[in-house]
């Protein structure tokens, strides 16, 4: 078993990046195995870790297809209908809720 390598928050050396820094630059990791960690101490709970992947081994995103757009576009749609009054919400509806914010808020009717 091979341990990967450890560095301090903004001590990693050139040519690694996280997951997030790959794909602001338009790449993903592309299938390549993690090769180190950055660890930020924390004074109450455990270290924050971010993985870290080789630059010159990421590939190009995946440019999004209309298929892909459109499946997007409808499972973002489904999250916005309210269960209870079958109405667009107009934004994403918490799963904590699991209803819109009016429907939420109504009181309870006994039946």
């Amino acid at each position: 078993m091979s341990t990967i390598p450890v560095y301090r928050w903004r001590l990693a050396p050139d040519g690694l990046a996280t997951f997030r820094q790959l794909r602001a630059r338009g790449l993903r990791p592309g299938g390549q195995p993690v090769v180190a960690q950055l660890e930020r101490h924390r004074r109450r709970r455990g270290p924050l870790v971010a993985y870290l992947y080789r630059v010159d081994l990421a590939k190009p995103v995946r440019p999004m297809t209309p298929a892909k757009r459109a499946a997007l576009d409808r499972a973002n749609a489904a999250r916005r209908i309210c269960p209870n009054c079958r109405r667009d919400a107009g934004y994403r509806i918490p799963p904590s809720l699991g209803l819109c914010v009016p429907c939420a808020d109504a009181p309870q009717s006994a039946a």
